[in-house]
């Protein structure tokens, strides 16, 4: 049986039962630890159905805010939802873009891994994420369109996973997104908003390609709570503008207190950051015995990746046991 705790961030539970209750800090995920903020009165009325209109209003404010029109937008249950239901629905050979995200490499049937740079064979469909996961390394628009070009002309798709694409929206490919564009993007609310519980996600694509997904999940896709703060927090400007400032700075204060501990930050992403180094493992035990939890890779074993933490104090706790070795 495999490690939970090298598939996937965020799993308290695993941890508590290998290293024992306690207050811990999570710093496995790329979820923002500032989340926005939900009105205390944001309280939808969950006895009837959501209506078509909230779902409709939803979409546009998301898209508003990816810089696309929102009849090419699709709201899912989580983008990961959205991403396991593509193979689904375009069927044929892909490739996944390595190192990247788990669950890239599950969405079609016939899957094999490329590196950035590699030939695509053939009409595959090609899919990577930007900023990637976990290395957080940022292609321009101009690089993703170039891949777009070179799938286009071989009858392939390109698929772009931005669940992480908020805080750089000048990289993100979403509005080129149109029916004659052989593009998919997902995106996701939770991350960037610090609200993954939301279960809220997007696939931009074609519409013909949206009307297969609306097939797919029904007449009520989302919830109502998720509806109405998906609605609100896109439609929060100053919050999405003061939050594309502070990430980054948190990102160099956690930068500063890693490269003092002989550990180099790589990648992009003001959501994490990504360490490699001989004595990861080591590192992740000694952090896990003082309940911090941090991302190790079964397929990388120097990896570690560090979420950003919210407070001082939770920073200075971080320096403290980083020091303690």
């Amino acid at each position: 049986m495999s490690d939970p705790l090298l598939h996937h961030g965020g799993n308290l539970a695993a941890a508590r039962a290998r290293f024992g209750d306690g207050d811990w800090l999570d710093l496995s995920t790329g979820i923002n630890p500032v989340a926005w903020p939900v009105p205390e009165q944001l309280r939808p009325a969950l006895g009837p159905l959501p209506t078509p209109r909230a779902l409709a209003e939803m979409e546009a404010a998301a898209a508003a805010h990816f810089g696309v029109a929102s009849d090419h937008v699709c709201a899912v249950p989580g983008s990961e939802m959205g991403l396991r239901l593509l193979g689904m629905l375009l069927g044929g050979r892909a490739c996944h873009r390595a190192p990247g995200y788990r669950t890239h490499g599950a969405i079609f049937a016939d899957s094999m891994p490329v590196e950035a740079g590699q030939p695509v064979p053939g009409s595959a469909t090609l899919i990577l994420a930007n900023p990637n996961n976990p290395s957080g390394t940022l292609s321009p628009r101009d690089e993703i369109a170039a891949l777009l070009a070179d799938r286009t002309a071989a009858g392939g798709w390109l698929v772009v996973d931005e669940a992480f694409a908020d805080p750089h929206p000048a990289a993100s490919v979403a509005p080129l997104v149109g029916d004659g564009r052989r593009l998919i993007v997902f995106r996701s609310f939770g991350k960037f908003f610090g609200l993954a519980g939301a279960r809220l996600g997007f696939v931009l694509g074609p519409r013909a390609i949206l009307a297969r997904y609306r097939r797919l999940l029904g007449d009520w896709p989302i919830d109502a709570t998720a509806l109405a703060i998906g609605s609100a927090a896109y439609r929060d400007t100053a919050w999405i503008e003061a939050t594309r400032v502070a990430l980054p700075q948190r990102a160099a204060t956690l930068d500063a207190v890693l490269r003092r501990h002989g550990l180099s930050p790589s990648g992009a992403s003001p959501l994490f950051r990504l360490v490699e180094h001989d004595a990861a493992p080591a590192l992740f035990e000694r952090l896990a015995r003082s309940h911090i939890l941090v991302r190790p890779f079964d397929y990388a074993p120097r990896w570690l990746r560090f979420g950003v933490p919210a407070e001082p104090e939770a920073l200075a706790r971080l320096d403290r046991v980083l020091g303690d070795g």
